[in-house]
This record gives structure tokens, C-alpha cells and sequence, in this order.
């Protein structure tokens, strides 16, 4: 019997290793609902911009994915953000600025294209620095426009990770894009 009671214990301690708190179930619930409700007032803020193939929002587990069109945001070879710009980006931080609790990371991404001798002139010798400094202007523009300094950083990721072929202009286009992602505190 004692080597029963033995399992029994052991057993029930495993199973409690791996329970959740109720605590944080409905903390976790929370910040779930919290996501969903800026996710839908995302779609609905950014209408114009969705229906026009300029940004594409993507809810995902603990995180939203806001990814914008690099033609809407810079002119070509360029990382000063345009007014059209700036009116879609003072949108998205409409929605996420008013008490923001999710981290947000802006990722800027390029073509495969190489740099140019104007763009090398001005000490852009790469495109992971093209990337860089295109990300950096998106989340200083949001911070402008109230989004938390502390609650925002910026990556740069040049020809990293491309979402479709740099063989075809329909392709390079799809890769010059800056993707904000909107993401819970890890717990």
C-alpha cells in the first residue's frame, strides 16, 4: 500500500507542477481580450489602407502583425516617411498609444536590390542600414504621436526574410515593407 500512496503523491504533485493559477488563466484571458479588441479596431481604423493592398494586419497567439507596404511609407531608395505616411502611421498609433501595455517592435525590411552610389553617398552602404534607418523613422514617428518610447524598438533586417521572390518586381515589392508587431508582455 505504501508504495501505491507513494505513486498517488507523486502523481498528484505532477499534476499540480502543471496547472495554471486561476490568477493567471484570467491574467493571461485579459490580455488576450485586450489583443482581440485592438486587433478589430485595427481592421477597422486602417479600412482604407487594407482594402488597397497597402497593409495587411495578421492576428496572431499573443501578438498582432501589422505589415505596411514600403510604397506607402518611403520613396524609393529613401527612409523620410511621406505625409500618406505619416497619416496611416498616426492611425496605428491612435489605436495602440492609449493605455499601451503590449511591446512593440518595428521591423524594417528590404529588397534584394543592391545600393546605389546616392544612397552610399549618404552612408548608406548597405541595405541592412537602408532597413535600419527606415524602422527607426517609423518608431520615432510613433513616439511623435504618443506611443510609449519605453514600449517601442526598432530592428532592422535588410534582405532578411523575404515573404516572396526578389526575381520578380511584384515580388521586390512585397519585401520593402515594415512589419509593427504588437505583442503581449512575456510572462
Amino acid at each position: 500500500m505504501t508504495k501505491l500512496s507513494t505513486v498517488c503523491v507523486l502523481g498528484a504533485a505532477l499534476l499540480m507542477a502543471g496547472c495554471v493559477s486561476q490568477q493567471k488563466y484570467d491574467e493571461s484571458q485579459q490580455r488576450n481580450a485586450e489583443l482581440e479588441a485592438q486587433y478589430q479596431q485595427l481592421n477597422q481604423t486602417m479600412g482604407t489602407e487594407i482594402n488597397s493592398r497597402d497593409v495587411h494586419i495578421t492576428r496572431m497567439q499573443n501578438a498582432i502583425k501589422v505589415s505596411v507596404n514600403s510604397q506607402l511609407l518611403f520613396p524609393s531608395g529613401g527612409w523620410e516617411m511621406s505625409a500618406q505616411a505619416k497619416t496611416s502611421i498616426a492611425k496605428i498609433a491612435s489605436v495602440l498609444a492609449p493605455h499601451q501595455k503590449n511591446k512593440i517592435n518595428v521591423n524594417g525590411y528590404t529588397d534584394s536590390t543592391p545600393i546605389g552610389a546616392q544612397l552610399a553617398s549618404q552612408g548608406v552602404s548597405t541595405n541592412l542600414i537602408l532597413s535600419q534607418k527606415r524602422a527607426d523613422n517609423v518608431m520615432q514617428f510613433m513616439i511623435s504621436q504618443g506611443v510609449r518610447p519605453d514600449m517601442v524598438s526598432a530592428h532592422g533586417f535588410g534582405e532578411e526574410n523575404p515573404v516572396a521572390s526578389n526575381d520578380t518586381a511584384e515580388g521586390k515589392a512585397q519585401n520593402r515593407r515594415v512589419e509593427l508587431t504588437i505583442a503581449t508582455p512575456s510572462q
